[in-house]
């Protein structure tokens, strides 16, 4: 007599959902590995933003208003960093555009 085969299966989703970093952005669920929370929406990581005439990574920097010299009004900084510190070596100087 031939043994029976059973097929299992597992609710891979659950499992997957359970095992793997999920961070919430509002009440919806992100992979942090994939996305990040920019302004209560679920972005892809490599989503870009003008900021004067720079563009920055929305998920890793952010654009800060800065009026030290007239044609630069805004400067580009580590995403966390605050806008009021004073300008480092990985700050980027952004002219107002229009």
């Amino acid at each position: 007599m031939a043994p029976r085969g059973r097929i299992v299966v597992s609710p891979m989703g659950a499992h997957l959902m359970l095992c793997q970093p999920h961070l919430t952005c509002g009440d919806k669920f992100y992979d942090p590995l994939q996305h990040c929370c920019y302004d209560d929406a679920v972005v892809p990581l490599g989503r870009t933003q003008k900021c004067g005439n720079c563009t920055f990574r929305v998920c890793f920097e952010q654009c800060c208003f800065w009026s030290l010299r007239p044609l630069e009004s805004f400067v580009v900084k580590v995403k966390g960093q605050s806008c009021s510190l004073a300008l480092s070596p990985d700050d980027r100087l952004c002219r107002s555009v229009g």
